[in-house]
């Protein structure tokens, strides 16, 4: 997945699933703050560099590859 926190392994770059993990937290929330990752990136904490400049950079170009991705993984067998 193209994504400014998102690892190469897949892994996702997300406090509350590393430095300021709780107990507190439930499935719910992890997963709301999941899903509010992946619409709104953030690029200053990045765990892909690369997509993190070009989304910081040009959004549209960002965009473009993304689509590209995933158009790829719909084709691919």
């Amino acid at each position: 997945m193209f994504h400014p926190n998102i690892y190469a392994d897949g892994s996702i770059c997300l406090d509350i699933l590393q430095n300021q993990w709780s107990p507190i937290y439930d499935v719910a929330a992890i997963l709301t703050s999941i899903q509010s990752l992946l619409c709104d990136p953030n690029p200053n904490s990045p765990a892909n560099s690369e997509a993190a400049r070009m989304f910081s950079e040009n959004k549209r170009d960002y965009n473009r590859r993304v689509r590209e991705i995933v158009e790829q993984s719909w084709t691919a067998d």
